[in-house]
């Protein structure tokens, strides 16, 4: 079992929980932080920004496919930047915890 943080940014809180929701409902993930960010980023050759809101998110590599997938049914953003981080140690008792958690 290889842990990972999933990084994702979305329009709003409304579909920042929308997705959160759905992926503690279907056990894809275990923990969500969520803030809002200020993101500046080249879209379709010009350099644009937007209030947003970011989801740190834990998980396992082995569900990234159905995360995408369940946020692909959530998301507003026709190209969602999903990011995987792999991590490389984690405190006493995580592994068991994401272990039980996301059967």
């Amino acid at each position: 079992m290889k842990m990972i943080l999933l990084f994702l940014t979305c329009a709003n809180q409304k579909e920042a929980s929308k997705i959160v929701n759905a992926l503690l409902r279907k056990r894809l993930i275990v923990c969500v932080k969520s803030m809002p960010v200020s993101s500046s980023f080249l879209w379709q050759g010009k350099k644009d920004s937007a209030k947003e809101v970011l989801l740190v998110m834990e998980s396992i590599e082995s569900k990234f496919k159905a995360i995408e997938n369940e946020i692909r049914k959530h998301h507003s953003y026709d190209t969602f930047v999903l990011l995987s981080v792999p991590v490389s140690q984690a405190s006493t008792g995580i592994a068991k915890w994401m272990k039980q958690e996301l059967k």
